[in-house]
């Protein structure tokens, strides 16, 4: 397993959920899920293998080794089961913040989405807040998913604002919504 030298734990655990640095071997999994979930992502093509392995051996291999990485990812296992992916992006290391992400396996959307992302969120708000000593976590959303907003509400996040018509989709603009929570352990 690669490791990141900014991070003092690799792997945080709860129940039989855990995240990992992200794994190679997930690789085309997680092309599936981005492809069949693009309708929500920052993604504006449908990804090949040719992209997906260029973003995995020019991108996401030099994250490893960097003192303080643009946005670090995870493996998202269940019982040792790849299920999901995410991290920490657009990490702005001056004001110490940083943007959630995260998307699982699409099969599990329908009856385990609340429950993924609510165990999703306390694992990765663990790296955020106890390793990273981050002051603040973000998500920013297409307001096309509203059973998120109660996953992110249950993990004690706040409607923090709302950007109306921000974003052209399928014709017509949504609005985008940010959630945030501050580190209040320092």
């Amino acid at each position: 397993m690669k490791s990141y030298k900014c991070l003092s734990n690799q792997v945080i655990e709860f129940d039989n959920f855990k995240i990992v640095p992200l794994r190679y071997e997930d690789r085309l999994d997680i092309l599936k899920w981005r492809n069949e979930q693009i309708y929500h992502l920052r993604q504006n093509k449908l990804l090949t293998v040719e992209d997906q392995e260029n973003y995995f051996n020019i991108i996401v291999d030099k994250l490893f080794n960097q003192e303080q990485p643009n946005q670090i990812l995870f493996s998202y296992l269940e019982k040792d089961v790849c299920i999901g992916y995410g991290g920490l992006v657009h990490i702005n290391w001056i004001d110490k913040n940083a943007e959630i992400s995260f998307i699982m396996d699409t099969a599990l959307e329908k009856d385990n989405f609340h429950a993924n992302w609510t165990k999703y969120l306390s694992l990765i708000e663990k790296v955020a807040f106890e390793d990273l000593k981050l002051h603040k976590i973000f998500t920013y959303a297409f307001d096309l998913r509203p059973h998120l907003y109660f996953a992110l509400q249950d993990a004690n996040f706040i409607e923090e604002t709302r950007l109306k018509e921000h974003c052209l989709f399928d014709g017509k603009f949504i609005d985008v919504v940010i959630h945030s929570k501050i580190n209040n352990r320092c």
